[in-house]
């Protein structure tokens, strides 16, 4: 075993891995090497052939590269949920989001909603205004981020609003989280680690992963703002 794990996440789970990550190499005495990206950034890197010992994606993607022979199915962990949400500028007045109807006028009166286009929370928006019926007045002037947090729009003063997962709107200093896009109309994203087949140190990768999936993280998980 070496004293080192590689770890590749997802950014919703950024801000809770840097403490977690912080407490576990203490107790341990191992050092997790982190690597944030989104999800479908991380399973073209995966599939590329980058090594790692232990990986963080939505269920939806672990079970992709379960199915590959990628990660190991035995053990793999749910570890939390998270639901989108939006965000504006500090200071700003906070719009009603708290129905569809009124999500729908604050989303056709921003100058620029600023979202993701490889998260899951992007291709969930993109679903969600489409559905709405105004996929083309709001892609008109949307602030599209390739990859990394929608916040920082706000705060250079691209975009009036930014729709991401809570945990990682919380993650931008200068904005503040308006709340979530209204329950009914969303499914959570549920995150999930699992140990990758390829890796040379199992028993350190499997000793991260017990910890993340421990009733210890769940303060961190949810001030991060995360259900585990």
């Amino acid at each position: 075993m070496t004293n080192s794990i590689r770890m590749l996440s997802t950014l919703g789970l950024m801000g809770a891995m840097r403490s977690l990550s912080a407490a576990f190499e203490a107790a341990s005495g191992l050092r997790v090497d982190a690597d944030f990206a989104p999800t479908l950034a991380l399973l073209k890197r995966l599939r590329s052939g980058e090594a790692a010992d232990l990986v963080i994606l939505t269920r939806e993607g672990l079970d992709e590269i379960i199915g590959e022979g990628r990660v190991i199915a035995d053990g793999a962990a749910d570890l939390a949920r998270s639901y989108v949400g939006i965000a504006v500028r500090a200071g700003q007045t906070h719009p009603d989001i708290a129905s569809e109807a009124a999500l729908r006028a604050t989303l056709l009166a921003a100058r620029s909603v600023a979202y993701s286009r490889l998260g899951a929370s992007g291709v969930y928006f993109a679903q969600l205004i489409a559905r709405m019926g105004i996929a083309e007045q709001i892609n008109a002037r949307a602030t599209i981020v390739e990859q990394g947090f929608t916040a920082e729009r706000l705060v250079s003063g691209e975009a009036d609003l930014a729709v991401q997962q809570i945990s990682e709107l919380k993650q931008v200093d200068g904005i503040e989280v308006v709340g979530p896009v209204p329950y009914e109309l969303q499914t959570p994203a549920v995150f999930s680690a699992g140990r990758i087949a390829t890796t040379g140190n199992a028993e350190a990768a499997e000793r991260l992963l017990r910890y993340l999936a421990s009733p210890e993280v769940v303060p961190v998980l949810r001030r991060s703002g995360l259900e585990p």
